[in-house]
C-alpha cells in the first residue's frame, strides 16, 4: 500500500526502519531517566547515523515527540532538549501534549468510540501512535474500534489555512491542505484497520465532509469524555512550493484542550452529551461522503 511507505524511510544499508521505532527508543530513554530534563539530544546527523536512516526519519520522529510535549527546540537549528515535566493532568495543555493519555485510557475500554471534529487528521493520528504501540506490545487488548472523523471539504471556501494574498480558485496554500488532510486521514485509517490483520480487532474508520471551516477541533472518547481546543488563527510565513507565502493559519497541536468528563455530572456531563447530540446531528444531516483521494 503506497500509504505505508510514506511511514518507512530506507536507510543507505537497505534497513527499513519506521519513524516510530527511532520515537519509542528516544521516549524509553526518557522514561528510564537516562535523559532528563533539560538534556540536549545528539544532532540530526548524529541519530540518523545511529539508527541506520535517512535525516527525513529522524526528523518525523522529533516532531512527534515534540507534539507530546517530550522535545522542545525542535527545528531551530540545534538539538533539541528535553521538556521539563508536563502540567497536571486536569490543566489545559496542548492538543497533542492532553489528547495522547486520554486516547490511550480510552482504548483501555473494551469497546473504543472516538468522535472528531477537526481541521486536518495530523493531532489525532499522531496521537493514536502510543495507544497503538500499546496494543502491539500487548499491554491493552479492546474488541472493538469506532473512529468517525468530520473533516472539511474540499469544495468549499476554506476561512483557514488561506493565503494573505487573494488567489481566487487557485490558492496553493488551500491545494496543500487538502493534500495533507488527505495524507494524514490515508496513514490514520491504515495504522488502525491493520489491528484487524494483525491482532483481530474489529475496526471501523468512516469520513464525512463538513460544509464549513471548523473553528474548534472536538474529541468525544467513548461517550464520556469531551476535549475542545480553540484554533488560535495568526499570519505568519512559509515556503509553500518552492517560494516563501504569508498565510492565516493555526498550528493546532498547541491550541490548548479543554477536558469535560462525564462521569463529573452537573455542567460537564451537560457539556459530553450536548457536544455528541452536535457530532451526531451533524453526522446524519449536512455533511457528505469523504473521499480521501
Amino acid at each position: 500500500m503506497v500509504v505505508a511507505q510514506e511511514n518507512v524511510v530506507v536507510s543507505d544499508n537497505g534497513s527499513r526502519l519506521p519513524p516510530q521505532k527511532i520515537a519509542d527508543a528516544l521516549r524509553e530513554r526518557v522514561r528510564s531517566g537516562e535523559l532528563k530534563a533539560g538534556d540536549r539530544l545528539p544532532t540530526q546527523a548524529d541519530l540518523a547515523d545511529e539508527f541506520g536512516v535517512e535525516r527525513g526519519a529522524v526528523r518525523t520522529a522529533l516532531k512527534a515527540l515534540q507534539e507530546e510535549g517530550l522535545l522542545t527546540n525542535v527545528s531551530r537549528g540545534s538539538p533539541p532538549r528535553i521538556a521539563d515535566a508536563a502540567p497536571a493532568q486536569d490543566a489545559p495543555q496542548p492538543a497533542m501534549v492532553g489528547l495522547t493519555p486520554r486516547l490511550t485510557e480510552a482504548f483501555s475500554a473494551p469497546q473504543v468510540r472516538i468522535d472528531t471534529v477537526c481541521l486536518t487528521a495530523e493531532t489525532l493520528m499522531l496521537a493514536l501512535g502510543e495507544p497503538v504501540r500499546l496494543i502491539h506490545e500487548g499491554r491493552i487488548r479492546p474488541g472493538r474500534i469506532d473512529v468517525r472523523i468530520l473533516l472539511p471539504s474540499r469544495r468549499i471556501n476554506l476561512a483557514f489555512p488561506i493565503s494573505v494574498e487573494d488567489h481566487g480558485d487557485d490558492d496553493p496554500v488551500h491545494e496543500r491542505w487538502l493534500k495533507q488532510r488527505n495524507a494524514q486521514g490515508h496513514v490514520l485509517r491504515h495504522n488502525l484497520q491493520s489491528l484487524r490483520s494483525s491482532h483481530g480487532i474489529d475496526v471501523r474508520v468512516a469520513f464525512r465532509a463538513l460544509p464549513f471551516t471548523p473553528p474548534v477541533k472536538l474529541y468525544l472518547l467513548n461517550g464520556s469524555e469531551a476535549l475542545i481546543a480553540y484554533y488560535m488563527i495568526a499570519k505568519r510565513e512559509e515556503t509553500v512550493g518552492s517560494a516563501p507565502m504569508e498565510m492565516y493559519d493555526t498550528l493546532g497541536s498547541e491550541s490548548l484542550l479543554f477536558s469535560f468528563e462525564k462521569p463529573t455530572g452537573g455542567r460537564d456531563a451537560a457539556f459530553v452529551d450536548e457536544s455528541q447530540k452536535w457530532f451526531d446531528a451533524l453526522w446524519e444531516t449536512i455533511t457528505t461522503d469523504l473521499t480521501l483521494a
